[in-house]
Formats: C-alpha cells, sequence, structure tokens
C-alpha cells in the first residue's frame, strides 16, 4: 500500500509512524481495489490533527483525529476510519442481491405445497435466486382424502389458517376458501 504524508511543520516519529504504517496495511486489507491512504498533518495552536484518507468501493472514506499528542490523534483517526470502513463493507458484504431487486421485478415465490394428509395448503416460500433449482410440488388428487362441502370446509378451516385447498364434493373439482380480513369467506373455484 502507498501511504502519503503532507504537514507542515510536523513530522512523525519513526516508530509511531511504523505502527501507523502498520494498522493502516491491516486496514487497506478489508478493501478492494486502490490500495492508497494520504495522511495529513496539521497543527493549530497546541492541537495536532491528523487526517487520514482512503478510498474504498467507489468512496472517499476519511479520519479525523485531534488531540495534544500526535500519536493519540492518529490513532483516533485510524480508529473513526475503521468504523466508516466496516460500516461500508458490511453494506456491500450483508445485503442481499437478487436478480429480481436489481430490476425492479417482482420476487420469485415457489408454488405452495397441498399436504397429502389434510388437502391443506402450506405457505409458499420465496425461492432462492440462483442457488439450487426451483422446487415444483406435485399435487396427488388421489391421495384418498375425501371430498368436502363448502360447509365443511368452513368448518375444517382454523383461526390461524387464512385459506384451504380441498377437491369439491359436488364437481369434483379442487377449490379454495380463502378467509378475508373482515371475517367473511372467499369461494375460488378452478
Amino acid at each position: 500500500m502507498k501511504i502519503s504524508y503532507t504537514g507542515r511543520h510536523e513530522e512523525f516519529p519513526s516508530k509511531q509512524r511504523a505502527k501507523l504504517e502498520a494498522k493502516i496495511q491491516k486496514l487497506s486489507k478489508l478493501t478492494k481495489g486502490d490500495k492508497e491512504a494520504h495522511v495529513i498533518l496539521s497543527q493549530e495552536r497546541f492541537l495536532r490533527k491528523v487526517e487520514i484518507t482512503m478510498n474504498a468501493w467507489d468512496h472517499a472514506l476519511v479520519g479525523v483525529g485531534t488531540d495534544r499528542d500526535l500519536v493519540t490523534a492518529a490513532d483516533a483517526a485510524v480508529e473513526r476510519l475503521e468504523k466508516q470502513l466496516l460500516k461500508l463493507r458490511t453494506k456491500f458484504r450483508d445485503t442481499t442481491r437478487r436478480q429480481g431487486k436489481e430490476t425492479g421485478a417482482p420476487q420469485a415465490v415457489e408454488p405452495a405445497a397441498i399436504s397429502p394428509k389434510s388437502g391443506k395448503k402450506k405457505a409458499a416460500v420465496p425461492a432462492a435466486q440462483g442457488k439450487h433449482r426451483k422446487k415444483v410440488f406435485r399435487v396427488n388428487h388421489s391421495d384418498g382424502s375425501k371430498p368436502m362441502t363448502v360447509d365443511e370446509a368452513m368448518l375444517e378451516i382454523d383461526a390461524s389458517q387464512d385459506y384451504m385447498v380441498y377437491r369439491d364434493a359436488s364437481t369434483d373439482r379442487v377449490t379454495v376458501l380463502m378467509r378475508r380480513a373482515d371475517g367473511h369467506f372467499d369461494l375460488i373455484e378452478s
């Protein structure tokens, strides 16, 4: 890493300069790309000011430290620079990037599955983009569950469920019974 120093009437002691360069080298391992830092030393009356500038991920990071002692001011500047660098790195590392998110398209959702025993529909789960193939859940209509009427389906639906998929007894078609927000039901017939 290339470290350049600028300062008027200020000179860093050689031992402390080596320690500062080691700390900046350690910070540079967190970044990718340009490996350059600029250290500006200045003095305002009795206060020493150290300003460290570094570019990472197309952002200019600046750590400023002021103190009576030059070494303490440099340590404060490195700490502030490290906080900024870690915060910026977590933005790039921890955020999940999905194809649908970048293009503004809605997220892909795997189809909901119907459990073979009860005929109830399980909740749909967002598909993991790019990692695994999308799953298709096959519905077995001849699983042995008996067809229901609308009244039986209304009795069968729990307070915790918002919808239920069943086979209608009169038409032998798949039907969805959905609970609305006002407590009434919607019936969707296929």
